[in-house]
């Protein structure tokens, strides 16, 4: 193959391998129309565990009541995320482990999140109460969403707020899970699903 056309066809890979990224990143690490992330975010303040209220279910939550998230920093810097709940199908407790690193500029309140591997996905906060109790998380679309509370209780007034701004961005609200908390006791030692080994 001539230098000419080793050239042309290097291009032609680093084209396409651009277009692949750029596509990824639209896919995965988008926003619903008209949500906004929090800006002014606290990173530091936000660490913690968070116990999840509502959802619409995913292929990943499915089953699973008194789930909650919780946060803390890696040494590298990046975002140490648990992921737990107990499984009502195979009747145990389940964490899944994962990492998240900010998309933009850490006083946005936009991460990206991965469970498996290098494959990340948005995590989006747009509601957070100025105290950090409760915070409205979205996803990539209106197939996400998440209420989520410092404690196992949200009041009423917090819910219909989230339920009012999460339709006013399209999301089905009457497709949302109310997750029972605080029925059931933690065993100390938790069985781990999965690791990220990103």
């Amino acid at each position: 193959m001539k230098a000419k056309d080793l050239l042309i066809a290097l291009a032609g890979t680093a084209a396409t391998a651009g277009a692949a990224a750029y596509y990824y990143i639209w896919k995965n690490m988008g926003l619903p129309r008209g949500a906004w992330p929090v800006r002014g975010f606290d990173l530091e303040r936000y660490l913690g565990k968070w116990y999840e209220i509502a959802r619409i279910d995913t292929c990943f939550e499915k089953n699973l009541d008194n789930t909650t998230a919780e946060y803390s920093m890696n040494d590298d810097g990046s975002i140490r995320v648990v992921n737990s709940g107990y499984d009502l199908k195979r009747d145990r407790w389940s964490d899944s482990i994962g990492k998240a690193k900010p998309i933009e500029d850490p006083d946005v309140a936009r991460l990206m999140v991965s469970f498996f591997g290098p494959f990340y996905s948005s995590y989006n906060v747009v509601e957070l109460d100025p105290e950090y109790r409760y915070a409205l998380v979205v996803g990539r679309n209106t197939d996400y969403v998440w209420f989520l509370s410092r404690t196992p209780e949200m009041p009423e007034a917090v819910k219909e707020l989230f339920v009012s701004k999460a339709r006013a961005l399209g999301f089905d609200t009457d497709r949302l899970v109310w997750v029972e908390q605080g029925t059931r006791e933690r065993p100390e030692e938790p069985e781990m699903d999965e690791e990220s080994d990103e």
